[in-house]
């Protein structure tokens, strides 16, 4: 992931400059107003979804031990809160009327033994270096969201995987079961729920110290480069459209704009997965004091993948 990313980012730094670059058709309207949560049928319940054929999903072979790790879940507090979904929102209205872009990067799929603060921080920086560049390139805003902090499950073409005649359930990610081709490891563990959450916890919380602690600072851009495309041509085009930014900072500053404050020095930054394992979203789904609504708290964003987006299916 992380080179095809930050490739990614040298590409759009060696195309895209100033007044030459892509700008999208101008707005319908100057400001957008959106109705973020619709009006919840009196019917539904977090556990609706039990109603209806759901794809995709592990079978748990004891039932009481996935109540235990769903009973854990249901005491635990909110990965991101409901304020946090309606900001994205509200931006996502507005790049819907052409006010901006949409920036999302990540892994595939999470994993427990790649877990490592250094890579959270790879993965940040090289969604800010990108979203730098598609801001300078288009004078829009970007929405940054990180495929992190819960991307762990992963949808299978067949339920079992053979090998040399030998068939066990297929892998569905670290919080299913585990990748080594064992009975033991490839049995659906409803315990790893627990540990996926407790594992994004940490990402997010890694994450909200990286945009609002001082990394996200626009003055740092030049930090935000990967070390192993330091003397690289590519490197050399960032570091040039970095100096153009410095260049606008610096003649703020003097005509006397402040860019010590937050619009400057934090960003807003976002995480989304894949809604496929519905025990744990409804674990996590939680009724708004200050609405009423429901709103799936595992993530800021969410979304239904083609193998399970039936209309009368669970997801």
């Amino acid at each position: 992931m992380r080179s095809s990313v930050s490739s990614a980012a040298l590409l759009l730094a060696s195309g895209l400059s100033g007044g030459t670059a892509f700008v999208p058709s101008a707005p319908r309207s100057a400001t957008t107003t959106l109705n973020v949560a619709s009006e919840v049928s009196t019917k539904w319940s977090p556990s609706s979804w039990t109603n209806a054929v759901a794809k995709q999903m592990p079978i748990y072979e004891d039932q009481e031990e996935l109540a235990a790790a769903i009973k854990k879940l249901d005491r635990v507090a909110p990965l991101v809160f409901a304020g946090e979904v309606r900001n994205l929102h509200e931006k996502l209205g507005r790049v819907s009327q052409g006010q901006g872009f949409v920036l999302m990067g990540g892994d595939c799929a999470e994993s427990f033994a790649e877990f490592d603060v250094n890579h959270v921080r790879d993965t940040f920086r090289v969604i800010m270096q990108m979203a730098l560049i598609m801001s300078f390139g288009s004078s829009m805003p970007v929405v940054k969201i990180g495929r992190m902090a819960g991307q762990f499950a992963k949808p299978r073409s067949e339920p079992n995987e053979v090998i040399d005649g030998v068939s066990l359930p297929s892998y569905r990610g670290d919080n299913v079961n585990k990748e080594e081709f064992t009975a033991e490891a490839r049995r659906n563990n409803p315990h790893l729920m627990v540990d996926a959450y407790h594992q994004s916890a940490q990402t997010l919380n890694i994450l909200r110290a990286f945009s609002t602690g001082g990394f996200a600072d626009i003055s740092r851009l030049q930090a935000w480069n990967l070390e192993f495309v330091e003397a690289s041509d590519e490197e050399s085009r960032y570091r040039k459209l970095a100096e153009k930014v410095d260049e606008s900072l610096r003649f703020m500053k003097a005509i006397g704009i402040d860019t010590s404050k937050p619009e400057f020095t934090t960003v807003d930054f976002f995480t989304a997965h894949e809604c496929l394992l519905l025990p744990y979203e409804q674990a996590l789904t939680r009724e708004d004091s200050i609405t009423g609504k429901y709103y799936d708290c595992s993530s800021h964003m969410l979304w239904v993948g083609e193998r399970t987006r039936d209309l009368d299916g669970a997801h």
